[in-house]
């Protein structure tokens, strides 16, 4: 039986993760300072599962504290997922996303060569493609030429990744490049919780439909597409978190960098996804048109052929269950974790 440390472990996507890990047979060791999530959510994974699993309150970023977990546990494996994501923060703080994202990769890979773990599976994202390549992306297209601090964040690691390889072939390093995950654990004990105001479309589109937000504002109604709102490939959490194990089985195969689309193949617009929502709880979101988005790009999807080929992963959930899942979550939760 494998032990898969997980980085934010307590976060959105960890936490659907650590469940299919569980339900898969492995043993879970969850890391996570909680600066964007909150530690009922190990409770209510265990509530899921039935099983137990360990936990511990730990920034990447310090070092000590990392040895000592790596040093207490044997780990077989690290899937990373500790890292910030808001693509609109980032242009407004990017030492703080350098710091976090990059920083805290580097410790983590210094100590995971010190303790000769050598498999990982890295949180990326479909932001390193940038605005200069046409979708559906491929991941053989060149990567880079990003719109925004975060993005450049996730390249960065990329490369560093690749060179950790070319530097020690005994790594064996998976990327998975994530597309926009939405939805919740059909259970409804865990989810999407952002704090503060929902920097994602459906987190807030779940909070107008609960009473928590007067109205959506969507950002920018021209660009080229065919009802002027940004499109984007949507991908339920539970189908992204089983991508995982798919990448685990790959990375415990073999070495060598191995990079993934984890998507649907499929885009849908803003207001498509507000139609679905509606469809899909029967309640009615007020939206507004507001101005663009800075770093935005107008259309965003996978080609996941390659995820298909060699990990034999294919999302299986569609649009409304995206909708129904995520709607479960927060009428269950109308505060998130936190209740007031």
């Amino acid at each position: 039986m494998l032990n898969v440390l997980v980085t934010g472990g307590a976060g959105y996507i960890g936490s659907h993760t650590c469940v299919e890990l569980i339900n898969n047979g492995y043993n879970v060791i969850s890391v996570d300072n909680y600066s964007n999530s909150a530690p009922q959510v190990i409770d209510r994974i265990k509530k899921i599962t039935g099983k137990d699993m360990k936990s511990y309150c730990c920034d990447i970023r310090n070092k000590k504290d990392l040895e000592k977990i790596f040093s207490d546990n044997k780990i077989d494996v690290v899937i990373h997922f500790a890292g910030l994501k808001s693509v609109g923060e980032s242009c407004k703080k990017p030492l703080l996303y350098f710091d976090n994202n990059i920083f805290g990769t580097i410790v983590l890979c210094e100590v995971m060569q010190k303790f000769n773990v050598k498999k990982l599976v890295f949180s990326s994202s479909a932001t390193v493609y940038g605005d200069e390549s046409l979708p559906p992306y491929v991941e053989s297209m060149p990567t880079g030429k990003v719109t925004n601090p975060y993005g450049r964040t996730k390249y960065i690691v990329e490369e560093m990744l690749k060179d950790v390889f070319s530097s020690d072939n005994g790594w064996s390093i998976t990327l998975l490049r994530y597309f926009n995950p939405v939805g919740a654990h059909e259970s409804g004990l865990i989810g999407e919780d952002p704090k503060g105001i929902p920097n994602n479309l459906m987190p807030y589109v779940s909070q107008v439909a609960i009473g928590k937000l007067s109205k959506l504002t969507v950002f920018g109604g021209n660009y080229n597409t065919p009802d002027g709102t940004c499109i984007r490939d949507y991908i339920h959490v539970v189908d992204l978190a089983r991508g995982h194990i798919k990448a685990i089985e790959k990375t415990m195969q073999n070495q060598g960098i191995n990079i993934y689309n984890l998507g649907t193949s499929r885009g849908y617009s803003v207001l498509e996804l507000i139609k679905a929502f509606e469809k899909a709880t029967g309640k009615r979101i007020s939206y507004e048109t507001g101005s663009p988005r800075e770093g935005d790009i107008a259309v965003v999807y996978a080609n996941t052929d390659k995820a298909f080929c060699e990990l034999g992963f294919k999302a299986q959930f569609d649009i409304n269950k995206m909708c129904e899942d995520a709607w479960h979550w927060q009428s269950k939760n109308p505060t998130g974790y936190v209740i007031n």
